[in-house]
């Protein structure tokens, strides 16, 4: 691959385990065979990926939810690069939101001379963004998501399609709950970053090839291996064979592995309905934004990966939608669609996937696990352990780094 650097020469007597390879583990094991170490990754599901990965259900092979990438997400797009995967595995998309009420936001200017924004708040949100620059996007104190837009008067129409959508979708926590100084920091990378930041990064790939199975096979050439269908029960039989361990669970499945370090947490869900339709069915866009409802974006995958007729419907957080059952949810979903797409026929199938703790909570004050405290040799990997950022993709891939880096150094 071009402008990829040959690994450094393997050091068998630092042999590191991973459990787990979703996107943290499977960062941890390209940062080290990278590096020359030898891994071997421990993943108990049939494919790796972890709360982002390709499922087969009912004999379809979906994703396991809909994500989106950022350009502001620069590690993993690194090791995305680096692993051999290719630029069209991605849509690009200057950040634009459309939504089938007919609202639409297109770049900062659109903010300001769109018309559909009273001046005063695209003024406001100006001031907004201008205050938390000031303060290196530090805030005095954490609040919640709702507290600090009311605090600069951004609880109008921006809150309503802008502000709060996407701290729902980069925090998966709703804004009465979220922590400010989180959000402030997404503000920071995204809207106030480098050009190309804030685009909109949509896989055309299923979510275990856009970069774990990539990243699976950059560790085999190297040395490593990937064991799938290998649940780890007890940590101590590996900790006697591998000079360290990487725990890269779901924070979850941590109180099974370390018992006395796990803390407890409170978790969000995300929903995902796909609905078939026949193949002419399309949403006019990749993505589209409903500002009432259940439904908070739908996706049309026929201009993502090529599967014609199928929508993708995203609900995160917490919600109403939780006391539904899935056919409830289906029919929900679709109603919706049908108000955006009149003469919208019922769908040939649907199917709901419920990842019921798919992230913990991003709350104010939330306390990080302290992972200094944990045994010489074992070392943590998670969205859940960055100081900074919500648990998103990019999180847990530089979790992955860190213990890998870590690990490097101390060995």
């Amino acid at each position: 691959m071009k402008g990829r650097k040959d690994p450094l020469p393997l050091d068998p007597s630092r042999r590191v385990a991973i459990v787990g390879a979703g996107y943290a583990g499977m960062a941890a094991a390209v940062t080290l065979a990278e590096r020359g170490v030898p891994v071997t990754v421990f993943e108990s599901g049939p494919v790796p990926g972890g709360r982002a990965r390709r499922v087969t259900t009912e004999g379809r092979e979906l994703d396991n939810g809909q994500h989106i990438l950022i350009g502001a997400y620069t590690e993993l797009l690194r090791l995305m690069r680096l692993v051999g995967v290719p630029p069209s595995a991605l849509l690009r998309m200057p950040i634009e939101l459309r939504y089938a009420d007919g609202f639409r936001l297109r770049g900062a200017l659109d903010l300001l001379f769109s018309g559909k924004i009273p001046l005063r708040e695209s003024l406001g949100a100006v001031r907004f963004m201008l205050s938390l620059k000031s303060r290196s996007f530090r805030l005095p104190e954490d609040i919640s998501v709702t507290a600090l837009l009311r605090q600069h008067g951004q609880d109008g129409v921006l809150g309503h399609y802008v502000w709060r959508p996407l701290c729902i979708s980069a925090l998966n926590t709703p804004p009465e709950q979220a922590s400010a100084q989180v959000f402030a920091t997404v503000l920071r990378d995204s809207i106030a970053g480098p050009a190309g930041a804030s685009d909109f990064l949509l896989p055309k790939v299923d979510l275990s090839r856009l970069f774990p199975e990539p990243a699976s096979e950059f560790v085999s050439k190297n040395g490593g291996e990937v064991r799938t269908n290998t649940p780890v029960r007890e940590l101590s039989a590996i900790q006697k064979e591998f000079s360290a361990v990487i725990v890269a669970v779901g924070p979850h499945q941590l109180k099974a592995l370390l018992p006395d370090t796990a803390p407890e947490y409170e978790y969000q869900p995300i929903y995902t309905c796909y609905l078939q339709y026949p193949e002419q069915v399309a949403l006019g866009s990749p993505m589209l934004g409903f500002s009432e409802g259940l439904v908070q974006w739908a996706f049309d995958r026929a201009s993502l990966t090529g599967e014609r007729g199928l929508i993708a419907c995203v609900i995160s957080a917490q919600g109403d939608h939780q006391q539904l059952t899935k056919e409830e949810l289906a029919a929900t979903c679709h109603r919706e669609l049908k108000a955006a797409l009149p003469g919208l026929a019922e769908p040939q199938w649907s199917r709901v996937i419920a990842e019921k703790r798919a992230t913990i909570a991003c709350t104010s004050g939330i306390k990080n696990l302290d992972v200094k405290k944990n045994a010489q040799g074992l070392f943590l990997a998670g969205d859940y352990l960055d100081p900074d950022y919500p648990p998103t993709l990019e999180a847990a891939v530089r979790s992955g780094i860190r213990a890998a880096t870590e690990i490097t150094r101390r060995h």
